[in-house]
């Protein structure tokens, strides 16, 4: 490769950086409007199968779909539910209670429920006096956003709040779970992703209630947020940008664009849906973000088979609301 391609592809690999990037951060907006017509289950559903079509496409080309992954099967299941299903659920419900912003602020405790995870289950995530402080900093910033103390016009709908941590907690124990059970599997992570998506389709297809769900096409530009903004770039493409910055910038690098959909879905909230954002919630959100930098930057390095697993690399980034 000469030395001239070298820099063009660091190029290419910082735009999908921001492109990806503001995929998941507008998912706070698409998921906020389409609950304004659907209920979130069906929200979730069109997510799931949009997203779904494009990584199955993607996998189908690259030839990473083997019968013999058949007897994983158990394993894509719960990968299914914890990465997919329950945890989409979850978000999508906690955002038709919450304001987009406020949904998009607390979705900055996901790596941190990550690092909680991980340090319960995995032996080669130590807690130290850094990781504590940093977990500290950014609860606190969830708790100014929450006001629990609060109720009515001034506090946030405290059901809401919970949604949301249910679902972080599922991405958590998707890491632990992809990292004590699958990594060890040699399963391409396009070929997982695929899996656990299809899964989750047909799992939402069986539970759903379709019932009035043509009201999304009541207003085209809700639906389009939703088909093509939320399921096929802010499910499926985000997918296979990630895989991409994964393999051109390594995990380290990748994992800085989880500082930025907090901060889009505040400004889309607020800028485009007119949701009420003061300084404080500004201040909390910083304070959360800066937890989660404290606690990666503290975060003991991995281990050489850890660091070469494609499993563990594609999964320190938990995926996005």
């Amino acid at each position: 490769m000469t030395p001239t391609k070298v820099p063009a592809m660091k190029n290419n690999a910082y735009l999908v950086f921001g492109f990806l990037a503001l995929c998941w951060g507008m998912t706070f907006l698409f998921n906020k409007t389409a609950s304004s017509l659907i209920s979130p289950m069906q929200v979730v559903t069109v997510r799931v199968i949009m997203g779904f079509l494009p990584v199955l496409a993607f996998a189908m080309v690259c030839k990473v779909l083997h019968w013999q992954h058949l007897r994983h099967m158990h394993h894509f299941i719960v990968m299914s539910l914890l990465a997919a299903t329950v945890y989409y659920l979850a978000f999508a419900k906690g955002i038709s209670l919450l304001p987009s912003s406020v949904a998009g602020m607390l979705s900055g405790v996901i790596p941190m429920f990550s690092f909680i995870a991980a340090a319960i289950f995995l032996r080669s995530e130590p807690v130290n006096i850094r990781s504590i402080i940093g977990l500290l900093f950014g609860f606190a910033g969830v708790l100014i956003i929450a006001k629990p103390w609060e109720s009515g016009a001034f506090g946030i709908d405290l059901m809401g709040g919970v949604y949301v941590a249910i679902g972080s907690g599922c991405v958590g124990l998707s890491f632990v779970y992809v990292r004590k059970f699958l990594s060890p599997l040699g399963i391409s992570p396009i070929a997982l992703c695929t899996y656990q998506l299809g899964i989750s389709a047909v799992t939402l297809l069986l539970i759903c209630d379709f019932s009035g769900m043509d009201a999304i096409f009541t207003n085209w530009k809700i639906a389009t947020g939703l088909f093509i903004g939320l399921g096929m770039f802010g499910t499926g493409i985000a997918y296979m940008c990630y895989y991409f910055l994964i393999g051109k910038l390594g995990a380290v690098k990748t994992a800085g664009v989880t500082y930025i959909p907090p901060v889009i879905g505040l400004l889309t909230g607020s800028l485009i849906l007119d949701e009420p954002v003061s300084a404080t919630d500004i201040v909390a959100t910083a304070m959360i973000l800066s937890g989660v930098f404290i606690i990666q930057s503290g975060r003991t390095p991995p281990s050489s088979a850890n660091t070469t697993s494609p499993n563990v690399r594609a999964h320190n980034l938990p995926e996005r609301a």
